[in-house]
């Protein structure tokens, strides 16, 4: 195999697949990226066996072939090449070395053979639709937040894609919870989407997904099955196992009732419940906010490292309430509005509270009070 790509390119095709390779395993060929040149294309495979990322880009391949290297050498070194140079990759079968050269950079990279690589059996999808990369981005990125990390629910380790039935009709819906925070968010059904069995993408599938919707043009097909989600542009395609396990009914947990309303500019609000958790002890981060009418007093109280209040104009017509949160969840959640003004809906201060964007119900959140 012989190619010459360009350094940029090759970067952003080994970037995509360099981070889906674990960095610590006990199957030496899992840290590599399986190089495979053909007509005027070559791929990068790379796999961790839950997830496989393909990422094609156009070279000038003088010799066709395939081979395998590690991946995140391969990623530093043209990470460290000039912008703008042209990039040869020629491999010695009977050697089992790559050569990398560059103007006058060489580099001999130890090779595994290419049919030692295991390759993501397919899977029959299927539910297949296509959805604009910013639909998807909003969905995945709104909810990421609240996925849990706790080991033992597995099941709660990713975002739980679906179809629904929101205000507006049936919609796509993502949600994820930690079991202290919620986050729901809905997007207009795809055509195709009909029926499509609800699936759990694991958390690193989720962040690396995230790649693949940077493009605001780019229309992103997406294929299900009760096992794998597979999500595609023309030049990337992202394969991944789902997480084998139940969602629990989130319905149950999101209030229906709360009917004290407080309206306040998001941007305010975070930067308030920052300043004051300053001085809250890490472990706890706790903020009070207390409530009157046209009026918010967020307070921090640490015995051990002292006490902070301020106080925000806002809009609030109902009963005095006081509540604690934690800050780090506060934070989180106001940082996911995008409109100018959060509204919070609050029932008592041991209930849980309704977060969301003025009077857009396609995202909602959820999240549990603190003692204080």
């Amino acid at each position: 195999m012989k190619i010459s790509i360009e350094r940029g390119t090759l970067l952003k095709a080994v970037g995509q697949a360099q981070s889906v390779v674990e960095r610590r395993n006990t199957i030496p060929i899992l840290a590599n990226v399986l190089i495979e040149a053909e007509g005027n294309t070559v791929s990068f495979r790379a796999t961790d066996l839950d997830i496989e990322v393909v990422d094609k880009a156009p070279a000038m391949v003088e010799r066709a072939g395939a081979t395998t290297v590690s991946a995140v050498m391969l990623h530093e070194i043209v990470r460290k090449l000039p912008d703008g140079a042209l990039v040869t990759l020629a491999e010695d079968a009977a050697a089992g070395r790559l050569t990398v050269t560059a103007g006058r950079s060489t580099f001999n990279l130890a090779t595994l053979p290419r049919e030692d690589f295991p390759v993501m059996a397919s899977s029959e999808y299927t539910t297949n639709f296509a959805a604009p990369a910013p639909v998807l981005r909003r969905l995945f990125d709104k909810a990421k937040f609240a996925i849990s990390t706790e080991e033992t629910r597995y099941y709660l380790n990713g975002v739980y894609m679906h179809v629904s039935t929101g205000d507006m009709g049936p919609v796509l819906r993502c949600v994820a919870t930690d079991g202290h925070r919620l986050a729901r968010i809905d997007a207009a059904l795809p055509e195709g989407a009909t029926g499509m069995p609800g699936v759990i993408v694991p958390r690193k599938t989720v962040n690396e997904l995230r790649k693949l919707l940077d493009d605001d043009e780019a229309q992103i097909a997406v294929s299900v099955s009760e096992t794998k989600v597979r999500f595609a542009t023309p030049s990337i395609t992202l394969t991944s196992k789902v997480i084998d396990g139940t969602f629990p009914d989130y319905t149950r947990v999101i209030p229906l009732n709360n009917s004290r309303r407080l309206e306040v500019d998001a941007t305010d609000f975070a930067k308030a419940v920052d300043r004051v958790a300053t001085v809250s002890s890490e472990r706890s981060r706790a903020v009070k906010l207390s409530l009157d009418e046209d009026r918010l007093i967020l307070s921090v109280n640490a015995p051990d490292s002292g006490a902070a209040e301020e106080e925000l104009a806002v809009a609030y017509g109902d009963e005095r309430l006081e509540i604690g949160f934690n800050a780090k969840y506060l934070l989180e959640i106001a940082s996911q509005v995008d409109r100018e003004n959060a509204v919070f809906l609050f029932n008592s201060s041991g209930d849980p509270t309704l977060m969301r964007e003025g009077n857009d119900t396609s995202a909602v959140y959820v999240v549990m009070p603190m003692r204080v």
